[in-house]
């Protein structure tokens, strides 16, 4: 009778095709396009006044100034016009990972199926209909020609505020060729990448230095069957003027199929490109791609059946994002935190910004480091380890780079990785400072939001180390930069000391932390805890690594004697974590007091200390001052973390909530951009932290679930472990552990 039961539930209130997205009516614009990808391509469709567009956007597609630059944006049309008559669909169907476009007018009908393929760089159009039909697809360009930005603008590339001179967004060279168009951007000579070096005092190690901008060549080719080319015409699509190549059919036909590939090489030779993009597998094998996207969900999920409808929306949403992030699982960078592959004309963010669909605010290139973790820490536990590996990569590239620049700045060892970070591993320029005092330190960013921010590596370094204990991976390659990353703390703190007296260590042998900051908030601090946190639990991690050498055991074990304990103060006669020992002023809203709580974990359910962490989260004037469910904030994990269902609930529901735009799961733009992916992120942690919590081996099952939230989950935990349940009217009435002898490991919370 249990396996009938659990049957209906998972087939009917749990099943995943009541999370696909379908209109039928079309979009108005880009804004209300719908997310399509695979492998490292992301696609916004819409179809608007009866045809579909597409803007084609693809990992690592760097220009010289570091922006983020989309391939351009497809157009088809179709004669006669199935789209203009009154039955229309659009719908994303997540189990395979594909949108299909119907629509019927008169006794015409039509659909159209659009995939990527998932291990091929190549987007898939299949266009079928019950009549012979003339099918166009254009290529359109805002990049024709040369283009001068200026001001806000510039947000979209590494200058910022702070241009040197003219930016100019170079043009593409798209033409017709062999019945395709063809399109690429190759960067010139001199890039942002030069001039930063120049800025930082590098010169002397610039040939040294990895720079990802350099002979970077990245566009691809559109063609179609039986499609020649069929001329050019002009445009403006919401005031941004564009050029079209045209393709069509060579006669009416009732079925058409039209590929887009796409190539991006490190090469000078634009024969190379054209050799790469050639031999680039266009064919139709969505089997494949349908195999991979069917295993991605199986491999874990939350599924939501509730009286609430905002816990039915934040379960549903929940799938959306991780769809999402999905879409970049091959990616050669890690998913921007700010819009991901999935941004659109910014114009419809906010009506100021008359910009091109190139256009994010806060760059392209520039990697935000504590806005990227909250986009990253969700895949351990929904089992995504190999999505990790572009962020992991990300800083292993760096690496040598951050070390020349520890060592030129300050003459010791250890990588110093900045907040606002380059993917070419310096400080972006702008926030460094163009007007720096003369003397002023060449290792610092000039800057007030940033002075002293080097902890937020140890984030990376610590799901580094996760990914070892959640998914038994293989990290040896990274164990230099996590020793690299924890020497710069030993060295640089040493160093400072040593300039400021005779002792290197305080009177009790520890680090003094001083000058640090506690994430951006709590700035010139002394002790910061969230930076104590970070150094104790990775050194505990790291010294626990099998491979590690005795003497580097020794040296690692010596290290973490010397880390300071966390402060403390009193709100109202209750004990909370102080954010640090001291600090001169506050100029952000994060709550790096509660960090200790999550990520570092050293406070939680089951541990010591508990009620002090609850008194931080309850009390704290702060704390309470910054409380929000907008964006990066993650008030609602730290409720989840410390067992407060109802806080939990109220503030992941909030953050999990339709967006208000036609996606659901276009957040945003919070304190960033759209689509907002650390906002999708915190969202995410926070509703796998109500679920289930671990703690070394112990793994909490709903220590924050509401009774009343009937769900369907299977989530990863330490130790190669998957947990699958069913919680019906408040009982867990079924529990799937694997390892079976995990299932001793597990402490049900809500039964």
């Amino acid at each position: 009778m249990v396996f009938v039961s659990l049957w209906l539930i998972s087939t009917n209130a749990f099943s995943q095709e009541k999370d696909n997205i379908i209109w039928t009516s079309q979009s108005n614009n880009s804004s209300e396009s719908m997310p399509v990808g695979g492998g490292d391509i992301g696609l916004n469709l819409w179809v608007e006044k009866g045809d579909v567009y597409l803007y084609l956007s693809r990992s690592g597609t760097f220009d010289e100034n570091n922006t983020l630059l989309k391939l351009g944006r497809v157009k088809l049309s179709l004669s006669p016009n199935p789209f203009e008559g009154k039955t229309f669909e659009q719908e994303l169907i997540l189990k395979d990972g594909y949108a299909q476009i119907s629509g019927k007018n008169g006794s015409l009908n039509a659909q159209i199926k659009v995939w990527v393929d998932v291990f091929n760089p190549v987007i898939h159009l299949d266009v079928k209909s019950n009549q012979k039909i003339i099918t166009q697809a254009s290529y359109q360009s805002w990049r024709f020609e040369d283009r001068i930005t200026k001001g806000k603008e510039n947000n979209q590339n590494s200058y910022k505020w702070a241009p040197q001179g003219i930016v100019k967004t170079f043009k593409d060279e798209i033409a017709f060729k062999n019945n395709t168009v063809q399109f690429y951007h190759q960067n010139k000579a001199e890039t942002v990448f030069d001039v930063t070096v120049k800025q930082q005092g590098l010169e002397d190690r610039k040939a040294d230095l990895f720079n990802p901008l350099k002979n970077l060549i990245f566009g691809g080719s559109m063609q179609g069957n039986n499609m020649v080319p069929a001329g050019n015409y002009t445009g403006i699509y919401l005031s941004k003027p564009f050029k079209a190549w045209m393709l069509r059919s060579k006669k009416p036909s009732a079925s058409n199929y039209i590929t887009i590939k796409l190539n991006t090489s490190k090469t000078a030779s634009i024969s190379e490109w054209e050799k790469a993009l050639n031999v680039v597998n266009n064919k139709n094998n969505q089997k494949a791609s349908i195999k991979w996207w069917n295993a991605y969900w199986k491999k874990s999920f939350i599924y939501i059946n509730a009286k609430d409808e905002t816990a039915n929306q934040s379960a549903r949403n929940y799938q959306l994002f991780r769809y999402m992030l999905g879409c970049n699982a091959f990616g050669k960078y890690p998913t921007k935190f700010n819009g991901g592959l999935f941004t659109f004309d910014p114009q419809l963010t906010d009506t100021t910004l008359k910009y091109t669909p190139d256009f994010r605010n806060w760059g392209g290139g520039t990697h935000t480091a504590q806005n990227q973790r909250l986009v990253y820490w969700p895949m351990l536990k929904s089992g995504d380890f190999d999505l990790m590996k572009p962020q992991f990569d990300f800083y292993l590239d760096l690496l040598k780079n951050a070390e020349i620049r520890t060592e030129a700045a300050w003459g010791h060892k250890g990588a110093s990785f900045t907040e606002q970070l380059e993917n070419f591993g310096l400080p972006n320029p702008a926030e460094y400072g163009w007007k720096r005092p003369a003397d002023f330190n060449k290792g610092m960013e000039y800057n007030a939001w940033l002075e002293y921010e080097w902890d937020t590596v140890l984030e990376f370094c610590m799901m580094i180390l996760e990914t070892e204990r959640y998914g038994g991976k293989n990290i040896e390659k990274y164990i230099p930069l996590i020793e690299s990353s924890l020497t710069f703390f030993k060295e640089h703190y040493t160093y400072l000391a040593k300039q400021r007296g005779a002792k290197a260590l305080d009177a009790n042998g520890h680090l003094v932390l001083y000058p640090g900051s506690a994430a951006e908030t709590y700035k010139m601090a002394y002790n910061s805890t969230s930076t104590i946190a970070a150094l104790k639990t990775v050194l505990e991690r790291l010294i626990e690594q099998p491979s590690l050498s005795e003497t580097n055991k020794t040296e690692w074990t010596a290290m973490l004697k010397t880390i300071p304990p966390i402060s403390f103060r009193t709100f109202d006669g209750h004990a909370t974590i102080s954010p640090a020992k001291l600090w001169e002023r506050i100029n952000n809203t994060e709550s790096p007091q509660l960090y200790p709580v999550y990520p570092w974990g050293t406070y939680g359910i089951g541990k010591p200390g508990l009620d002090t962490a609850m008194n931080t989260f309850k009390y704290d004037t702060d704390v309470l001052k910054f409380s929000s469910h907008v964006g990066w904030k993650q008030d609602n994990i730290f409720a989840a973390r410390l067992g407060l269902t109802n806080e939990a609930a109220k503030l992941t529901t909030a953050k999990l909530k339709d967006s208000g735009r036609r996606f659901p799961a276009f957040w945003g733009p919070g304190f960033d951009w759209v689509p907002d992916h650390n906002w999708g992120g915190s969202g995410m942690i926070g509703l796998q932290e109500m679920l289930m919590q671990v703690d070394g081996k112990k793994i909490y099952l709903c220590p924050a679930w509401p009774k009343d939230w009937d769900v369907h989950f299977k989530l990863y935990a330490p130790y190669q472990t998957t947990v699958e349940g069913t919680l019906k009217g408040g009982k867990l009435i079924d529990l799937k552990v694997l390892p079976e002898l995990r299932k001793a490991d597990i402490i049900n919370m809500i039964n």
